[in-house]
């Protein structure tokens, strides 16, 4: 009998050193794996703080316009959950766009607020849905101009999203969308986005985020028109309006080879436009005098200018058969031009949208291997009204970029 509660009392100590040492070693491997949670985490910059529930609407800061005042306030709202396409972004930077102004201001039509701009974004990935292969939690990652489209009709499949045939281009801030919880999609200007994974982009480690951000909007705006334009080696580019898109379209046609002219109609620029590589900078005098002497002599040109202007004077500048492309978009979307102007001109007329995902990538990647910068300001959350009206007055130098850490 005493020999029977040895053997039980045995095999009770053994089941126990059996089950402390299985509870330890799960332990020391869930510690391990936490650990190395943490440091990629850390390593990537991510905070392991905010221990978010992916699959519960999403929690976020940012800056809002409330109505078409063009002031922004802080706002707290929710993002949709991550689904099985999406990823979760933690935004780092977002950079002020003329378009913001414009959109929040109404000048494109009325619209619904509270309303988060901003479509230069970038950041960190910090979750996946089950389907997502182009991304994984750590990557660095870009947002512009949209965040979804039908990705079915001819457009969408050829890398155009931003054309879909079925008018299902779902853009990045004030968009209807019954999946987001404010019922509009909300743009950078806060601290999380989640996107489908096909709207983003990766950014490469050799460029900063500071200077990848504007690249997403000012960089694709201006690259896929210069790259359809097919000018060669030597060939006059002119830029108009030299702010945050036209001084990229500068350092873009420069970089490419072209000779290029730039019209500014701030005199206080021209030191900086020349160091990005201009060969001339042609300040436009108020009754375009100036612009006589180079009638007809440019290849190429592309207006980035974002109001209503006297548009004949600078076409003049263009050869014959050359052409001129806007990309600036003003107030009402309309640009007056005069049909005899230009018929006798002879020279070509386009406009341009964005650029798709494919030529979005493609940018990020020429400007990170190929030492092309944007000029940039970063600032705080609590400057974004400041330096709107510093947009506005022509003061920016040349793109301003906010820090999403201080939303």
């Amino acid at each position: 009998m005493e020999e029977t509660n040895k053997n039980q009392e045995g095999k009770h100590t053994r089941r126990s050193f059996l089950q402390r040492s299985a509870m330890a070693g799960a332990g020391v491997m869930l510690g391990s794996k936490m650990e190395a949670f943490a440091a990629d985490n850390v390593n990537n910059n991510l905070d392991l703080t905010d221990m978010t529930d992916f699959t519960k609407n999403i929690k976020t800061k940012g800056y809002a316009a409330t109505d078409e005042s063009g002031k922004l306030s802080p706002f707290e709202f929710e993002r949709r959950p991550v689904g099985d396409d999406d990823i979760l972004i933690d935004i780092k930077f977002a950079s002020i766009c003329h378009s913001d102004i414009h959109q929040e201001k109404g000048h494109w039509g009325k619209q619904v607020y509270p309303q988060v701009p901003g479509h230069e974004i970038v950041g960190i990935v910090a979750a996946v849905g089950k389907n997502v292969t182009k991304f994984k939690v750590g990557d660095r990652a870009g947002v512009g101009c949209m965040v979804d489209s039908c990705m079915e009709c001819n457009s969408c499949t050829h890398g155009e999203e931003h054309l879909c045939d079925k008018g299902q281009t779902v853009f990045t801030y004030g968009y209807p969308s019954q999946a987001e919880p404010t019922g509009i999609t909300q743009g950078g200007y806060s601290n999380k986005i989640v996107v489908r994974d096909h709207f983003a982009v990766h950014i490469p480690q050799h460029i900063s985020f500071e200077e990848a951000v504007p690249l997403l909007c000012a960089g694709i705006t201006t690259y896929s028109p210069l790259m359809r334009a097919q000018f060669k080696v030597g060939d006059k580019v002119g830029v108009a309006g030299i702010g945050g898109l036209g001084h990229l379209a500068v350092k873009l046609a420069v970089s490419k080879g072209a000779e290029v002219y730039a019209f500014t109609t701030s005199p206080d620029k021209v030191a900086d436009i020349k160091s990005f590589g201009a060969k001339e900078v042609i300040v436009v005098d108020k009754d375009f005098k100036n612009l006589q002497a180079y009638r007809k002599k440019l290849d190429y040109m592309i207006s980035t200018i974002p109001y209503q202007f006297n548009v004949a004077p600078y076409v003049s500048c263009v050869k014959p058969f050359g052409t001129f492309t806007f990309v600036g978009m003003p107030e009402g979307f309309n640009i007056n031009v005069s049909n005899i102007a230009l018929a006798s001109s002879r020279v070509n007329f386009n406009s341009s949208l964005i650029g798709g995902i494919p030529e979005t990538q493609e940018v990020v990647h020429y400007c990170a291997d190929n030492g092309v910068r944007p000029q940039i300001q970063v600032i705080k959350a609590n400057q974004i009204n400041d330096a709107w009206d510093k947009v506005v007055n022509k003061e920016a130098r040349y793109r301003y970029v906010i820090d999403a850490a201080t939303f």
